[in-house]
């Protein structure tokens, strides 16, 4: 079981995301590389998502994080990517014209990070069924 909590669940949701610059731009060197791992950070201290492990390469960025269910991994994205640009802008200008603001891409990748695999939790899933099964002959 896992730590994270929301007021009345338990959870462990991690994800790897992957997105990129528009055009795949080799834009993130130097003090642009490191704005935006800092601007990344406090977006996500803002919606209370861990940052498990990250890299901001010069052609894309990989985040490992663990989202609360209460956030879905599409708005996390758009929030992050929307709001990442703008404050990237801010800080450097030199990339892009204030009428056109689109520091990324219009796609990410994400896939989910788990700890078990398919066949582990079908038959778990099977074996709560025959045990429900069996408490219910019990009750008769």
């Amino acid at each position: 079981m896992d730590n994270s909590s929301l007021s009345h669940c338990k959870w462990k949701c991690q994800y790897h995301i992957v997105f990129i610059p528009k055009y795949r731009r080799k834009v993130m060197f130097g003090q642009t590389k490191a704005d935006i791992r800092e601007i990344l950070k406090k977006l996500c201290e803002y919606k209370k998502v861990e940052i498990i492990e990250g890299a901001v390469c010069s052609d894309h960025v990989h985040l490992c994080v663990s989202i609360p269910p209460k956030l879905s991994v599409s708005e996390f994205v758009g929030y992050l990517k929307g709001k990442s640009a703008l404050m990237i802008f801010d800080k450097h200008s030199e990339h892009g014209s204030k009428w056109d603001r689109k520091f990324w891409a219009r796609g990410y990748y994400v896939s989910t990070v788990g700890n078990i695999t398919e066949e582990a939790i079908k038959r778990y899933i099977q074996e709560q069924q025959e045990e429900a099964k069996i408490e219910e002959t019990k009750r008769r």
